[in-house]
């Protein structure tokens, strides 16, 4: 598996893949407390409460995924007329890049998931819901929402928890609609007969569901492929992509070996949602031009990454690729350089009366150039903020190889610097949105720029602030010098 390649799809996951998920949504409610003591009344341990919080899950929980990663996610599912689905709905409408098309159906409950957990530990999980299928009028109006938003999309998800909106009906009529428009279908099945998914380009079920599906034990790798045939002989689909928690993935198509891809050891949390992460990688990288091998290899890294985090949890690209760098653990990033902990750090300047000033670039091997440019900024103001391109940014921006250092390790050798104050990683390919955000009083560039082809400088003049073009230092780059230590590694 070529590292390279896969470095290239991650770079282009932001390029705004849109991705059609279709399935049962539900919130996910977690209460949290501590026992301390065995109820009097009963065996039964008694919880102190000390806190909520709630998620979008199932199939929403696969739509956040596609954002985390920089896709777009149109997500169709049912909910009922109650209070869940207010939040549920609240917590959607707040994350653009995902379209929530929700239908409302009067005789059923939002399915609703409540895990109870002391000291991290799940003791109780309730669950409100309705497996009944859908009546009749609420799957014509999912599937005239699911025909709508097909011809746009790049590729499609079915997030089946057997919650009733997947009804064999409303899953042939959609399988048969993207084929019609030629569109690829993914399925994450729940259902035991895989049947009803006929027609299907993917299949991404667990150990146990293929077990259940084949009817035979499916603990070996041999026997995954052996149960695997027995699905693809019925001409179900292309391809199974089985999930196998500690032991990784297998992929089993109609022709060919099967490959196993291993899971990169980590220390495991919460299993909640991380096939939802799986099957929304696969979807992004598809259609970001991946074969199923390698969407299968990034899916899995991305499951390796969320189940050492609590919680209905996602993944980010950036914590893909630093797991894929071997950068250690997906947390390690310093949490110095957020957004958060630098917007703290400016509105802390602010109330003191300081002026901030504000530039932005790659700096993957800091040379001279660079050091005068951020001595001439930090001159300019009380204090300078660094915005620094991640370590994908840099890689849309420069091209295959780039960056020579991490954006962990870029901003800790900018840190050390007199003239810096503080610096923010951030993803895009500009920094527009993070001046919005900061609003620094001074923004600084270089002089190879006019101040009409700044980025932002717009937002600072409107505000009042200031634009500097700073003096520049020549004969100083850093491909130049890249290009310097490759001719004196041939000689």
């Amino acid at each position: 598996m070529s590292d390279e390649r896969l470095l290239d799809i991650l770079s282009s996951f932001r390029e705004g893949r849109r991705i059609l998920v279709l399935g049962d949504v539900m919130l996910d409610r977690f209460v949290y407390g501590s026992v301390e003591r065995m109820s009097p009344e009963a065996p039964v341990p008694v919880m102190r409460i000390e806190g909520t919080s709630a998620t979008p899950g199932g199939a929403a929980n696969v739509a956040r995924n596609v954002a985390a990663v920089g896709g777009q996610a149109v997500l169709i599912g049912v909910v009922g007329p109650d209070e869940p689905a207010e939040e549920l709905q609240a917590q959607l409408a707040e994350m653009s890049s995902i379209d929530a098309q929700l239908v409302t159906d009067q005789s059923r409950p939002t399915t609703l998931k409540t895990r109870y957990l002391a000291d991290r530990q799940q003791v109780l999980r309730t669950d409100v819901e309705s497996t009944a299928p859908l009546g009749a009028r609420t799957a014509e109006a999912i599937l005239e929402r699911y025909c709508g938003a097909l011809a746009q999309s790049d590729i499609v998800i079915f997030s089946d928890y057997g919650k009733g909106v997947l009804t064999d009906t409303v899953t042939s009529a959609a399988i048969a609609a993207a084929t019609r428009a030629g569109k690829r279908v993914i399925v994450d099945p729940k259902s035991k007969l895989f049947a009803k998914y006929r027609g299907a380009t993917v299949l991404t079920p667990n150990r146990h569901e293929l077990q259940s599906a084949c009817a035979h034990e499916c603990s070996s790798d041999e026997q995954v492929v052996a149960g695997c045939r027995e699905i693809l002989a019925q001409g179900l689909c292309e391809t199974l992509v089985v999930t196998r928690g500690r032991d990784g993935m297998s992929i089993v198509q109609g022709e060919g070996e099967a490959t196993h891809i291993r899971t990169v050891a980590t220390e495991v949390f919460d299993v909640t949602g991380a096939g939802d992460t799986a099957v929304a990688v696969m979807a992004v990288s598809l259609a970001s031009g991946a074969g199923i091998g390698q969407a299968a290899h990034l899916a899995n890294v991305a499951a390796g990454i969320v189940v050492g985090k609590y919680g209905t949890a996602t993944a980010t690209a950036e914590e893909m690729l630093a797991r894929l760098s071997g950068a250690g653990h997906p947390h390690a990033a310093d949490d110095r350089f957020s957004l958060e902990r630098v917007q703290q750090l400016v509105a802390r300047w602010r109330r003191l009366g300081l002026r901030v000033a504000f530039t932005n670039g790659c700096f993957d091997l800091l040379h001279p150039g660079h050091v005068s440019l951020l001595h001439q900024a930090r001159e300019t103001a009380d204090r300078l903020v660094v915005g620094l391109n991640s370590d994908l940014s840099v890689r849309r921006l420069k091209g295959a190889g780039r960056p020579i250092q991490s954006a962990a390790a870029r901003a800790m050798v900018l840190t050390s610097l007199k003239s810096v104050d503080a610096v923010v990683i951030f993803e895009e390919d500009t920094p527009r949105n993070l001046i919005a955000t900061l609003e620094p009083d001074v923004l600084v560039k270089g002089a190879d720029y006019s101040i009409e082809t700044v980025v932002g400088a717009d937002l600072v003049l409107k505000r009042g602030g200031k634009v500097v073009l700073a003096e520049l230092v020549p004969a100083h780059s850093t491909t130049d010098t890249i290009h310097r230590v490759a001719s004196v590694a041939k000689m």
